[in-house]
């Protein structure tokens, strides 16, 4: 598929076309060549962890059809434009980012264009990859074996009760917790909250 179909196809939920959808798809394309894919592989062979949310990971949907629906992608909030791209097979992954100065050749690559937004949604389009991205082969620290998990595979939570999917559980002094329980989960309780506020008061 042509780049400018894949820009269509990101701009599917946005009204409009900006820099970091076409990031997203050129990341996209260039993190599947890195592992020797022409195109999308088919079942699940090609997991993307992405290091930021938004317009860049619809351009990256666009080009390797990775959704988190297929749990082929995964969003890993970093606040950065980059992501790796994993052989699920093999285990063989690819970290692709933008090179540092990228904004800076993107104005370089279109001297006619002085509005430095419009220079980068121009350059990013036809840029070479190498003039655009770094490219490393990393080593996840969670084996993609754990990542990926067992589909079917559920437990319930010891203390609030609830399930818990895909071999997320937490294994803590015999008990079988979810992530909230086990003191990493991203929220807790009101009623948690009120009372710690209270203790703290006390003291």
């Amino acid at each position: 598929m042509k780049i400018t179909q894949l820009l269509e196809k990101s701009m599917q939920d946005h009204d409009h076309l900006c820099p970091r959808q076409i990031l997203g798809v050129r990341i996209g394309l260039a993190g599947m060549k890195a592992l020797d894919f022409d195109e999308p592989p088919t079942k699940k062979q090609l997991l993307v962890i992405s290091e930021t949310d938004g317009c860049f990971v619809d351009g990256v949907i666009a080009a390797t059809d990775c959704t988190v629906g297929h749990r082929t992608l995964r969003v890993e909030d970093y606040g950065k434009v980059a992501a790796t791209f994993v052989d699920t097979k093999s285990g063989r992954a690819v970290r692709v980012a933008p090179r540092l100065d990228v904004r800076e050749r993107a104005c370089i690559f279109v001297p006619d264009e002085p509005r430095h937004y419009f220079a980068q949604m121009q350059a990013y389009q036809s840029m070479p990859d190498k003039e655009m991205f770094t490219m490393q082969e990393v080593i996840l620290t969670i084996p993609v074996e754990q990542i990926v998990s067992r589909p079917g595979v559920r437990v319930n939570c010891d203390v609030c009760g609830e399930e818990v999917m895909n071999e997320r559980e937490v294994h803590q002094h015999g008990l079988v917790l979810c992530q909230t329980c086990a003191h990493r989960g991203y929220y807790q309780s009101a009623q948690a909250s009120i009372l710690q506020m209270s203790h703290v008061a006390l003291s």
